[in-house]
């Protein structure tokens, strides 16, 4: 993950009742058991953590792109 800090990332989260919610932002920081994303707003900004539980349980399935394309995705 740390190779990846300053990448744009492409969040897929589940919101519950069917409902996934994909959100884009900047991979700012990582930590032993979180990570935090900047993620892009209309006018303000905003930061959510999350941690690599949420990946291995699929809660948060996290995409590093180049430009418009998929180069990994950690699931």
């Amino acid at each position: 993950m740390d190779k990846h800090i300053g990448a744009r990332v492409r969040l897929k989260t589940n919101g519950g009742r069917k409902k996934t919610i994909i959100k884009e932002g900047l991979l700012e920081k990582t930590y032993p058991s979180i990570f935090i994303v900047v993620l892009d707003g209309q006018g303000a900004t905003r930061r959510v953590s999350y941690s690599y539980s949420d990946i291995l349980t699929d809660t948060v399935e996290l995409t590093v792109m180049e430009g418009n394309k998929k180069i990994q995705c950690l699931q």
